[in-house]
């Protein structure tokens, strides 16, 4: 056998593995950019690389100055036996005030898990919060996330159906004889 046969039966013998490897190695290359459809809630789909906010009609506002391309909201699971459709409502009541004659309160549970506070200081101006709410795992405490995020949370007891308590800035009981009670409306 010559040379240039032997050398012709090895091209073939290696073409099968030389195709192979060039497959292998393509199929490694990374893929062009693409627009990629995310699930945004409702917002507009848009490729987070080449797309300015401006050009995004219906951008949460909650994403400007972010890298993030949308707000995921998980659901906590509600404790066993707590209806969150059932407990939602209008609670109030005149909460103590340590330099006023007390605080006219009102606060609106929504079934959405959002909440809407209203303080009416009887010798001063009105204070109004707006945010989420979540119950603990127990389902026996509140706990009111305010959408400011420098103003504090606020912590309730949920007595019963009809009636919170509100808890110092820890989630602690308040340890006074005064009434810190609200209740359904």
């Amino acid at each position: 056998m010559t040379a240039s046969k032997s050398r012709f039966r090895m091209s073939l013998r290696s073409l099968p593995l030389s195709l192979t490897l060039a497959l292998a190695i393509c199929a490694c290359q990374p893929a062009a950019d693409k627009s990629t459809d995310i699930d945004t809630g409702g917002a507009a789909t848009a490729n987070a690389t080449t797309t300015t906010p401006e050009a995004q009609p219906g951008r949460d506002p909650l994403l400007e100055g972010s890298d993030a391309i949308a707000i995921e909201h998980h659901s906590r699971p509600e404790p066993a036996g707590f209806d969150r459709r059932a407990f939602a409502g209008m609670f109030s009541g005149t909460l103590p005030c340590a330099d006023c004659p007390g605080i006219d309160t009102r606060l609106h549970i929504a079934d959405d898990g959002t909440f809407h506070l209203t303080e009416a200081y009887r010798d001063r101006g009105n204070a109004q919060t707006a945010g989420t709410w979540t119950v603990d795992a127990a389902g026996t405490r509140l706990l009111l996330d305010p959408d400011v995020k420098d103003a504090p949370d606020r912590h309730l007891s949920i007595v019963s159906n009809d009636e919170l308590r509100a808890l110092d800035p820890e989630g602690n009981a308040i340890d006074s004889t005064l009434d810190h009670l609200l209740r359904r409306d």
